[in-house]
C-alpha cells in the first residue's frame, strides 16, 4: 500500500506552488511596467507637440497656425498631464493673453516656457537637477 507523509507531499508541492506564484507575480509587475511605460511614450509623444507648438509665440517663428494647434493641443493636455503641468501652461495662457500680438516681454515668455518644459521633465522623469534658467530659447530665422 501506498503511504505518502506529509513531508514527502510537501517536497512535491511547494516548488510547484512556488513556481506558479512567482510567475503570476512576475506577470503582474511586468503588466505593470509595461503600461506604465506606455503612458510616459504617449505623454512624451504629446509634450514633445506641445514643446513645439510653443515656438509659435515667441520671436521670428511666431504663427497665427501655430497658436491655434497650440490651444488645441492644451485643451487635451488636460487628460494626461500633471498638475504642476496643467498649471505652468495655464500661467503661460494667463500671461500670453495680457500681450497682444507679438510677446513684447521675452524674458518673461522665456521664463514661462521654461517653467513648462521644466515640469513635463519632472512629469517624465520624476526629478531633475536643471533650473528654468537651463531652458535656452534660440529663435531661429530663414
Amino acid at each position: 500500500m501506498l503511504q505518502i507523509n506529509i513531508k514527502d507531499t510537501l517536497l512535491i508541492v511547494l516548488p510547484i506552488l512556488t513556481a506558479i506564484l512567482g510567475s503570476f507575480f512576475t506577470y503582474i509587475f511586468s503588466m505593470k511596467e509595461k503600461k506604465l511605460d506606455t503612458v510616459r511614450k504617449f505623454k512624451e509623444e504629446k509634450y514633445t507637440n506641445l514643446i513645439l507648438l510653443l515656438q509659435s509665440f515667441i520671436g521670428y517663428t511666431v504663427s497665427g497656425d501655430g497658436k491655434k494647434k497650440f490651444f488645441e493641443e492644451s485643451y487635451k493636455s488636460w487628460l494626461y498631464c500633471s498638475d504642476n503641468v496643467t498649471k505652468s501652461i495655464n500661467n503661460f495662457i494667463d500671461f500670453i493673453s495680457g500681450e497682444t500680438g507679438l510677446i513684447k516681454d521675452t524674458t518673461k515668455g522665456h521664463e514661462l516656457i521654461g517653467k513648462i518644459i521644466l515640469e513635463m521633465r519632472k512629469d517624465l522623469l520624476g526629478k531633475t537637477k536643471l533650473s528654468i534658467a537651463d531652458f535656452k530659447y534660440v529663435s531661429v530665422t530663414d
